[in-house]
């Protein structure tokens, strides 16, 4: 007889997860790096593990927090700026015991109060704290709107593809349907509401209520902004087919390009006036994984609901209170991302040179990565306007797309796995976010250091221009 924990037995949403950032690929990178070899982790977005250093007044801040010992100290003020010291003994103030001890289970008052300054102040809006949920990560957000949102299998999240494989793996652990549209390369990753109209008319055709739709702004793994007009007319689409909004926005500190800023859903939204500002159900996601900010370990976020009405938000509570709290110094990063040092302050100066040398590296490196991809033989990339990835296609010949089936592997998996036994890089094959048929691509970050970039490029391009030598044979090759 089988026992609980026998694979066999267990939860078949369970079995049906697939997670490729940490799948196949990342696998075989740790395997290789424990046999010795030198390997550049680019394939999850995880800025300090490739070297980017962390921001100090957040960190002087929770560090004093973490030992408020330290403030009885005569001497903490040659040591930590004045500036710090204050905030750490107000974050101190809005705890029940100091760090050790549990929030409310949607996040500290006073914080969620400071990030409903900050949205206010981005979007010109107010917003109610009430309404704002802090999570360990945005990611635990999604997961929690998800879990609330589908019933069953016959219920379907819109996704855009190429996704995060976040939302395809949620979506398959609670047990709904993903709904796919296809993003348009050709078009810069643009979106075409026919192909939303398509999409959510197959899935009606298969029995299946399509609830929610899902954006990515800026992209990922895909890079690209979201202009006014395309907001607007995914929010018409929403409130046209009922489904509420999730608009993933982790991203929007992460801006490489000056024609199309960040505009967040809710502002748009909120711009159009009523009915529709009254109308769209949305929830918003942001982190502090992200930005100039990267502080992936801390676990910090919050979802933001609009529209949502009270019944549903008690719920929402009620579910959050299993889990009593999100980690406290993930919240105080949080509060130090929304509300950080302002003009005046002891640590203005310096918080805004390290956060802006960061995000011109960024700018650069987005620049080197494209540059280097498009130099490369039967490779072509769009720019990264946002986020932290390039996202190029690999225009496979037939005889590697030959190899990869003799070798039992999808082309684009063979291809990434050759590119990291021969160079180290580890990247995400495409077809861990969706593609369309016969067209291959791969996920790298653009985070390894800046001095590190331009040898990392020409690794590469060695590597793949000796790749397309092997198997070219001139009969043609895949391509969007």
């Amino acid at each position: 007889m089988s026992k609980g924990l026998d694979h066999d037995t267990l939860n078949e949403n369970v079995k049906k997860v697939q997670y490729a950032v940490r799948g196949e690929l990342y696998l075989r990178a740790s395997e290789l790096q424990k046999e010795g070899k030198k390997i550049i982790f680019t394939n999850v977005g995880n800025p300090h593990a490739l070297g980017q250093k962390p921001l100090s007044f957040p960190r002087q801040v929770v560090a004093l927090c973490q030992a408020p010992f330290l403030l009885d100290d005569p001497n903490v003020g040659l040591v930590f700026p004045a500036d710090a010291i204050a905030r750490a003994k107000h974050y101190l103030s809005l705890t029940s015991g100091g760090l050790g001890a549990y929030s409310d289970s949607r996040g500290l008052p006073g914080i969620r109060k400071e990030v409903a300054d900050f949205i206010e102040r981005r979007d010109g809006y107010p917003s109610d704290p009430e309404l704002i949920f802090l999570t360990d990560g945005a990611s635990k957000g999604v997961m929690q709107m998800l879990n609330t949102i589908i019933r069953g299998e016959k219920d379907g999240i819109l996704v855009p593809v190429p996704q995060y494989p976040l939302y395809s793996a949620a979506i398959s652990l609670y047990g709904g349907s993903l709904v796919p549209y296809y993003l348009e390369e050709s078009a810069n990753w643009g979106l075409d509401v026919n192909n939303l109209r398509q999409s959510i008319a197959q899935a009606r055709s298969r029995g299946i209520t399509v609830k929610a739709m899902v954006i990515i702004n800026p992209g990922n793994p895909t890079g690209q902004c979201l202009s006014i007009d395309n907001l607007q007319e995914l929010l018409r689409f929403c409130s046209r087919e009922k489904l509420v909004l999730l608009a993933d926005e982790v991203y929007q500190q992460n801006i490489y390009q000056d024609q199309r800023p960040f505009i967040s859903a809710r502002k748009v939204l909120l711009d159009m006036g009523t009915p529709i500002s009254k109308d769209v159900q949305l929830v918003s996601f942001h982190t502090v994984s992200k930005g100039y900010w990267g502080e992936c370990g801390q676990r910090g976020g919050y979802f933001e609901m609009t529209n949502i009405p009270a019944e549903s938000v008690d719920e929402i509570y009620k579910v959050a209170s299993i889990s009593l709290s999100p980690n406290v110094p993930g919240q105080i990063f949080l509060g130090l991302m929304v509300n950080p040092p302002k003009p005046g302050d002891i640590s203005y100066q310096k918080f805004v040179q390290e956060s802006k040398t960061i995000l011109e590296s960024l700018r650069k490196r987005a620049h080197i990565m494209t540059n280097g991809f498009n130099s490369c033989r039967n490779v072509v990339c769009n720019f990264t306007e946002g986020a932290m990835y390039s996202f190029p296609q690999i225009r496979l010949p037939p005889k590697a797309i030959e190899a990869a089936k003799m070798a039992g592997k999808v082309p684009d998996v063979y291809y990434c796995l050759k590119l990291l036994e021969a160079t180290g890089i580890s990247t995400v094959p495409g077809s861990g976010f969706g593609q369309k048929d016969g067209v291959f691509h791969l996920r790298t970050t653009i985070l390894p250091a800046e001095e590190d970039m331009p040898a990392i490029m020409d690794s590469f391009k060695k590597f793949n221009d000796g790749f397309m030598e092997q198997y070219e044979d001139h009969r043609g090759y895949s391509r969007m």
